[in-house]
């Protein structure tokens, strides 16, 4: 996860009034992409093999939590290249199945 850029906001924050900015709760995938600086078909690819962040389907549209995206990106995190960390972040593909 990048830390945040105030100099280039997110297309969701751009061309708003600084006082009227209500941040959202849920991405649609473009945005959900660009907030974990991932691209939007790399994002499709790990919904559809089930490696990537929790989504909610409403009225037919996919749409992202932001504490879940983060939540998701949290388990890639490590100190060092030797630090075993909490989880794993699948790539965006098929996971064997050994079964």
């Amino acid at each position: 996860m990048q830390p945040a850029d105030t100099h280039n906001p997110p297309r969701y924050l751009k061309e708003a009034d600084p006082a009227a900015i209500v941040r959202p709760q849920y991405l649609k995938t473009p945005d959900a992409a660009t907030h974990l600086g991932l691209s939007p078909r790399t994002l499709e690819k790990h919904r559809c093999y089930g490696t990537g962040p929790v989504y909610r389907r409403l009225g037919g549209r996919i749409v992202y939590a932001i504490a879940d995206l983060d939540a998701w990106a949290a388990l890639g995190t490590r100190r060092s290249t030797s630090d075993p960390g909490v989880g794993t972040v699948h790539p965006a593909k098929r996971i064997a199945d050994n079964g």
